[in-house]
């Protein structure tokens, strides 16, 4: 195995966090070390530790840490004094984001979308377009799925599944229906055949939809990758039954998945797709709801927020979209280090008879319970690779790194990963198997 990281031993003093910061606070409890720089797949702490990052701000981050390109470009944007904080007003920025979205992105992928600028996080995005699938249709309910996670305010908490996040809520999550997603009763079952017949059903007491939404890989539910037929069959429900369908490409978009949209070559287009995590390319805050031109029956500022005008975002987002998007070679490259992850996770499955979920470099190892993934994330961090878990039971061990990752350091990676596996199913390491 290639030593490649050079964890600290040394934990940092943690008192103004415990004393000052809320302990609503989770990352830092797994990974406790605190970070002072970071560069391409590399995080550094004030200890002068080195950190492989497998997480990558979780999807945040998928070009890496600061890469030099879309730092040039805010370093020269702020040189010039430009706008950085815009209401929705016009500004060069936004203008040239949008230009650059629409020729690099819509244009060649025969998509029609106008563009909503919602808000700083993917929750925003997603109470955007369950407010709009309402406002067009007239209807109150949302479809959504089984172990689908969509954000933390009251609209998108009402759509995810998991229980923990949801009684944070303290009132009750109404109007949405949360329906068994794609092999949730194992493969003999066709899920999609159920909600048909629920929606045909006078008294099945589904009221109609004002829109599904749907992960096409769910990022937080524990990387279940729905197929392609499956998903078809949703469009085609969806379009039968007069309900929007939004796709949540929050996580899986930005080329986590393969194409800048989770859905490219599937043979259906989403009404409304939402968007943020990488959209800025840099991590910086940026959102984003794409629906169809005639969708677009807001009133000025019936939706609102102060911060839908990162221009700092736009001009990241717009270096990022020229760099990456426009490259074949980038493109290619994804795919290839998607197929390299799906062979590496396979043979360590195999090893240990455990099942690998997800798609492209969205991908992850089912070991079987929270305990023995919190084993093994804990042995990575130990030898230096961050990493997290996923699933209703914490039981997937997820493996975000960049879309960037060089192959011989993506390797020694998961050479780590193979390792703290071995480890940890092994009983003499006090985790059973």
């Amino acid at each position: 195995m290639t030593d490649i990281a050079a964890p600290s031993a040394s934990l940092p003093d943690t008192r103004i966090y415990e004393r000052r910061e809320s302990v609503v606070r989770s990352y830092s409890r797994s990974i406790p070390r605190q970070f002072n720089r970071a560069q391409d797949v590399w995080l550094h702490d004030t200890n002068g530790g080195r950190y492989l990052d497998f997480l990558s701000g979780c999807s945040t981050l998928n070009y890496g840490h600061n890469h030099p390109v879309l730092k040039q470009a805010l370093l020269d944007y702020i040189a010039a004094d430009g706008i950085t904080h815009g209401l929705d007003l016009h500004t060069d920025a936004k203008a040239d984001f949008l230009a650059t979205f629409e020729d690099v992105i819509l244009r060649p992928r025969g998509l029609d979308y106008r563009m909503m600028f919602t808000g700083p996080t993917g929750t925003n995005a997603v109470e955007a377009a369950i407010k709009l699938a309402r406002k067009v249709t007239g209807r109150e309910m949302i479809i959504a799925f089984t172990n689908g996670f969509h954000g933390m305010t009251l609209g998108a908490l009402a759509c995810t599944g998991n229980a923990g996040k949801r009684g944070g809520a303290g009132v009750p999550l109404n109007h949405v229906s949360h329906e068994p997603y794609d092999g949730y009763y194992g493969p003999e079952v066709d899920t999609a055949a159920l909600l048909e017949r629920r929606l045909a059903d006078p008294s099945s007491g589904l009221d109609a939809p004002a829109a599904i939404l749907v992960e096409t890989v769910q990022g937080e539910g524990g990387l279940n990758a729905a197929s392609p037929e499956w998903l078809r069959a949703i469009a085609e429900i969806a379009k039968a039954h007069g309900a929007l369908l939004i796709v949540d490409d929050i996580q899986a978009g930005c080329g986590r998945t393969g194409g800048f949209f989770s859905f490219e070559g599937m043979g259906f287009t989403p009404d409304i797709v939402t968007m943020a995590k990488s959209l800025s390319g840099m991590g910086l805050p940026f959102a984003l709801t794409l629906f169809h031109p005639d969708l677009d029956i807001w009133s000025p500022g019936e939706h609102n927020g102060t911060f839908r005008g990162n221009n700092h975002a736009f001009v990241t987002a717009t270096a990022a979209l020229r760099h990456f998007w426009q490259d074949e070679g980038f493109i290619a490259d994804v795919a290839r280090r998607g197929r390299m992850l799906e062979r590496r996770l396979e043979t360590i499955a195999a090893a240990h008879r455990l099942s690998t979920r997800g798609r492209g470099m969205m991908r992850g190892i089912d070991v079987g319970s929270g305990e023995t993934a919190s084993a093994i994330t804990s042995a990575c961090f130990d030898r230096g690779l961050i990493i997290e878990t996923s699933g209703p039971h914490d039981e997937i061990v997820k493996v975000l790194a960049p879309l960037t990752i060089a192959d011989e350091i993506f390797s020694a990676g998961l050479d780590i990963l193979e390792q703290s596996v071995r480890d940890a199913m092994s009983p003499a390491y006090g985790v059973a198997a």
